[in-house]
């Protein structure tokens, strides 16, 4: 395991998730999905600044023109900071009020991918979209129970998946003119013990980086092999998601969550739903940037 410097960032997010660098702003972005929280820090000058949405705030990404495209219950929207506008572009399953939005990534030719679950985590109840300048939503995958973390390799050929609850980290070929995915195989499968994949991100080297809830850090595996390759130990038992950015694309930002815990684990895990800044020896890719 590397020896690391771990800077945390307090936050005190309840779930924090999704966090993204924009590189021409300088800035992270994450999000607390159950408080509707945006929070935005400016890795130059450390100023953490947030803003409220009276709705579940899943997803925070990069869109055209410096604005926003951020996932609200079941809505997409754009939103724009500085003026504070918000402008609904789509929703799906509006006939499943108990489903909202979860993890969301881009992909290399700028759209949307984004996933559901149930609030009361129903199995089977949330599904995967990929939604383009459309704005017409298009069901990729169905029968999930949580949807959550999205890679793509440095090719854009190939596309990783998980749905949390199955502990596997599924692979899927990409091809990049039309979106269209097909299963290949299981690439990892997470031991009893290690908690739950979560949210992840991928490195230079084609390697995924694992935010594991109940898991203590972000696990590297080697998808091609299965294999655990390395760890960021955490202070925190809930790590929810990471991404790379920094000027080198060589810091990672990782995510947590006070969520399911008791006050007694609260207390012995106060950075519970801080985020972390981590100095990485692999730097990774920045996100890609949305059509729209």
């Amino acid at each position: 395991m590397q020896a690391l410097t771990i800077t945390s960032i307090p936050s005190q997010c309840f779930l924090g998730e999704g966090p993204l660098w924009i590189a021409k702003l300088g800035c992270f972005f994450w999000v607390d999905i159950e408080k509707g929280k945006l929070h935005r820090y400016h890795l130059g000058s450390g100023q953490l600044e947030s803003r409220y949405f009276p709705h579940r705030l899943a997803v925070v990404l990069e869109a055209e023109n410096g604005k926003l495209i951020l996932g609200l219950d079941r809505k997409l929207v754009r939103y724009d900071w500085e003026t504070e506008q918000i402008e609904e572009l789509c929703g799906v399953e509006e006939h499943l009020p108990l489903n909202r939005f979860n993890d969301g990534k881009v992909d290399p030719q700028g759209r949307v991918w984004i996933g559901t679950l149930s609030t009361r985590f129903t199995e089977g109840s949330g599904a995967l979209y990929r939604i383009g300048a459309d704005f017409q939503p298009q069901v990729q995958l169905e029968n999930l129970t949580i949807s959550n973390g999205m890679a793509w390799t440095a090719d854009g050929r190939t596309f990783y998946f998980i749905d949390t609850p199955t502990k596997k980290i599924q692979e899927f070929s990409f091809d990049p003119a039309s979106g269209a995915i097909g299963f290949r195989r299981i690439a990892v499968e997470i031991p009893e013990g290690l908690g739950f994949p979560d949210g992840m991100c991928i490195d230079r080297e084609g390697m995924l980086w694992v935010a594991h809830y109940a898991g203590a850090g972000v696990y590297r595996w080697n998808p091609k092999t299965g294999a655990l390759l390395d760890k960021i130990e955490l202070p925190v038992p809930h790590v929810t998601s990471c991404c790379f950015g920094g000027d080198d694309l060589d810091l990672m930002l990782i995510t947590s969550a006070q969520e399911n815990l008791s006050p007694a684990e609260i207390e012995k895990y106060p950075q519970s739903g801080d985020v972390f800044l981590v100095k990485m020896a692999i730097g990774g890719f920045e996100s890609h940037r949305a059509g729209f």
